[in-house]
């Protein structure tokens, strides 16, 4: 008797067991393999994070300037309290925003710091919202569409030479967006600081986001336009009546609201020219 050894063109059970599996994969769309034994891949890319994420957590301290840059509104907010405190005129406040740090608008579009126009003695205050791409172009407050409108109504209610215009914030916003509340809020201290150097008998806030920010209330510019507040200092030592009115950029996209702010500006004009009452 011949040995009984395995014929080698006869395939044995295991190897058509094992072509039958690798021909149900392929019909399957599996192409490769891997490796022989079982690799957890998810685990491996956990570990690879974990490391990368180590030397951050190692890293030295942030110094309080470059944490305002993010989101630590109170350091931020309080470097723009000593920045404005220590600024003596309108001209040493303007520098001190030029070189202001910690708001991160400074460092989104901006080209530059926008700061003020007009009278340093005016007895009227227009506070806006934020600058737009001319203003950033040219170093200046309210200078674009909105501006030249809000010139013409300036000059037609008798107060061209007599009004000191700013905004809430001292950079442009992306995309013209309104700015946020934090961001007035970092830019609130050199805002006040205008208003103690300015020192006027009336403000007037155009726009929403700017009647929000100064007058700390929650309604829309609607419900706020027309009417009369007050405006108080964060110490509580400044107290000005204020009116918010709807921004000239508004008007220039709904005209039929110029009546209601030509109204609100003629209302502020006539108590701004009422003589003082005797004490």
């Amino acid at each position: 008797m011949s040995p009984a050894y395995p014929d080698p063109m006869i395939p044995s059970p295991e190897s058509r067991a094992a072509e039958s599996l690798l021909a149900f994969w392929a019909d399957a769309g599996v192409e490769a393999q891997y490796g022989e034994e079982p690799f957890d891949r998810l685990a491996e890319g956990a570990e690879r994070l974990a490391v990368k994420a180590r030397p951050a957590a190692q890293a030295a301290p942030v110094s309080p300037l470059a944490r305002a840059q993010g989101p630590d509104i109170d350091a931020a907010v309080a470097l723009a309290r000593h920045a404005a405190r220590a600024a003596m005129t309108l001209d040493q406040l303007a520098q001190a925003i030029a070189d202001f740090e910690a708001c991160p608008l400074r460092y989104e579009a901006a080209r530059q710091a926008v700061f003020s126009r007009g009278s340093p003695s005016a007895p009227l205050m227009v506070i806006g919202e934020g600058p737009g791409a001319d203003e950033d172009s040219q170093g200046a407050p309210f200078v674009g569409r909105a501006g030249k409108l809000l010139d013409r109504m300036l000059a037609a209610a008798g107060l061209s030479d007599r009004v000191f215009i700013t905004n809430t914030v001292f950079w442009r916003p992306p995309g013209n967006r309104t700015p946020t509340p934090s961001e007035q809020a970092i830019c609130a201290p050199f805002v006040e600081r205008a208003i103690a150097l300015v020192n006027p008998r009336l403000l007037l806030l155009a726009g929403g986001a700017s009647a929000k920010a100064l007058l700390r209330r929650e309604e829309g510019i609607l419900a706020l336009r027309g009417r009369w507040f007050e405006w108080k200092s964060e110490d509580g030592e400044m107290e000005i009546p204020t009116m918010p009115t709807l921004h000239p950029a508004f008007l220039l996209r709904q005209p039929a609201a110029k009546k209601r702010a030509w109204q609100d500006l003629l209302t502020l004009t006539e108590r701004l020219d009422r003589p003082d009452r005797p004490h």
